[in-house]
């Protein structure tokens, strides 16, 4: 099977790429900037996607269902892992999140293309928020079709490469953590590798194999306070102190954030923080074949047996994405 992964030399999408390439498949990567696409890779998913086909994309372009007909020539299935966390110019949320994928959807039903698109948890109708209202605005009309298709929404992303998980693991290493003081929902923090399986092993199967809305997560439920303090024990580092940001300043300090283009900070975060971010029913593991990876404490793992590894530990983001 021939493949196109767009963003596929994002956060997810190189490791959805990486996970197919394993599996046997032929792999095209989309991107906007193929001369650039490979820097940002690992050396170990450098190796692994050498022969891969990039193919530059411009999702803000391609809102119309005829236009991605000569993109999509000679593949048999899509992963669309492309996303904006703010707009540039052209690039914005309307455009990238809802009108690019419905058109997509409709190419794919002409072609009788499979095509698993990446969203996210947490979307709700009520929400002004312009990121998350494009992201549920672009999963109606991926819906809407009768394309071969599934609609993924992973949980919060871990990972040391890139996205959330990363930034997270530096406010972690922090002696000091301010957590907003309403971000009190649950997160089920997934592997991105995990995650890339999981995407690569829906390539493979029809949509009616499975739901159409696929929710994932990890095996562990925590708060953002939680989390960070879990992420600091993987350190074998000391608790940090906990100082409660009121809500008004962390949303403030969400905006400035947004405006300058700075970290994965973003109010659109924070409203998906205020809530549990849980899976209602978690598939994960029936499409891995395994449990999700976890990670233990310094202190655990040297108090416990060592266990032969399954070559998937996490060294250890969408994101919303």
């Amino acid at each position: 099977m021939r493949v196109l992964v767009l963003g596929g030399t994002g956060f997810v999408g190189r490791h959805a790429a990486a996970a197919l390439r394993a599996r046997g498949h032929g792999v095209v990567i989309g991107t906007r900037d193929p001369k650039r696409a490979r820097r940002g890779l690992s050396p170990e998913l450098r190796a692994g996607l050498s022969d891969a086909e990039l193919r530059e994309i411009h999702l803000e372009s391609l809102t119309s269902r005829y236009v991605w007909r000569p993109l999509l020539r000679d593949v048999s299935a899509v992963v669309n892992a492309a996303g904006i966390l703010r707009e540039r110019g052209s690039e914005t949320y309307d455009r990238v999140h809802h009108m690019a994928p419905g058109a997509l959807a409709l190419a794919c039903e002409r072609m009788g293309l499979r095509l698993v698109h990446l969203s996210l948890l947490g979307l709700r109708r009520e929400s002004r928020n312009r990121f998350l209202r494009s992201k549920l605005l672009g999963e109606r009309a991926v819906a809407q079709t009768r394309a071969d298709y599934s609609l993924v929404r992973p949980s919060l992303l871990d990972g040391v490469d890139g996205g959330a998980g990363a930034w997270l693991r530096r406010v972690a290493a922090w002696p000091v953590h301010f957590c907003p003081a309403d971000a009190k929902g649950r997160i089920a923090p997934l592997d991105v590798r995990d995650l890339g399986d999981a995407l690569a092993r829906l390539c493979e199967m029809p949509g009616y194999a499975m739901p159409r809305e696929v929710e994932l997560g990890g095996g562990a439920r925590r708060t953002l306070a939680d989390y960070l303090e879990f992420l600091r024990s993987l350190e074998g580092r000391r608790p940090a102190a906990q100082v409660p940001v009121p809500a008004a300043l962390a949303r403030l300090v969400a905006l400035s954030c947004d405006l300058l283009h700075l970290s994965p900070l973003s109010l659109s975060l924070l409203e998906l923080l205020r809530r549990d971010n849980l899976p209602g029913e978690n598939l994960l593991q029936a499409l891995i074949n395994r449990a999700p990876a976890q990670r233990r404490p310094a202190y655990a793992a040297a108090a416990t047996p060592a266990v032969i590894p399954t070559g998937h530990e996490t060294p250890v983001p969408p994101s919303p994405q």
